[in-house]
């Protein structure tokens, strides 16, 4: 059976890494695989109402970033792992990069507890490590006053993206951060380009490993 491919997409909100999703799950469903589309936090009815305390409700950092590790452990086991093991393609908008990035960085949580939530949160004994983590993490960098400037206007802002730039400097570096620690499982998308151009880096990034033709 083919193996199952999990793949992430991460950035700062307004970095426009939500258009390309679907247009990915096309792309492979041309190859001929089965995708999963889904979101964190979400994904599943009970990560679907944390999601909804969390983006909306005023909290301490730990409290928020308990929900949203609560939110992921339910994700990982009634949709992510069972995905993986018929085989499909994983296509998920966010996942533990964001945690570390909006809730460590962003709002100054400490890494090291974090750190031990993911441990707990993503254990799958069955892996080499104990830990699932993606197979690729296609980071949509930009910068934040761009960002700020796509989303004006937009919708109603849920907390987050009400922060202030600052904010998203925070949490931009956070995402630049995990990348060094783990170089080979992320590509580096310029998301300041023309949609064309991005959706191109994209499709290489695939390419490269493989697992598009």
């Amino acid at each position: 059976m083919t193996r199952g491919l999990f793949i992430t997409f991460e950035g700062i909100d307004g970095a426009g890494k939500s258009s390309h999703i679907e247009a990915l799950a096309e792309e492979f469903r041309r190859a001929g695989r089965v995708v999963t589309l889904t979101r964190e936090p979400g994904g599943t009815p009970l990560a679907e109402r944390l999601r909804a305390l969390a983006l909306h409700e005023p909290m301490d950092a730990l409290t928020e970033a308990l929900l949203m590790f609560a939110a992921r452990r339910d994700h990982l086991l009634q949709v992510i792992e069972p995905a993986l093991a018929r085989g499909e393609v994983v296509l998920c908008d966010r996942f533990t990069d964001a945690t570390f990035a909006y809730q460590g960085h962003g709002r100054g949580f400490d890494l090291e507890v974090l750190a031990q939530l993911e441990r707990w949160a993503q254990a799958v004994p069955a892996l080499p490590g104990g830990l699932r983590q993606p197979d690729l993490t296609l980071w949509f960098d930009l910068a934040p006053e761009i960002a700020a400037q796509r989303l004006a206007g937009a919708r109603v802002p849920d907390k987050f993206e009400a922060q202030p730039v600052e904010f998203f400097r925070r949490v931009a570096a956070g995402y630049a951060a995990r990348l060094e620690a783990d170089r080979g499982r992320f590509a580096r998308i310029r998301a300041d380009q023309a949609r064309e151009a991005v959706w191109h880096d994209l499709l290489q990034a695939l390419r490269g490993r493989g697992w598009l033709q």
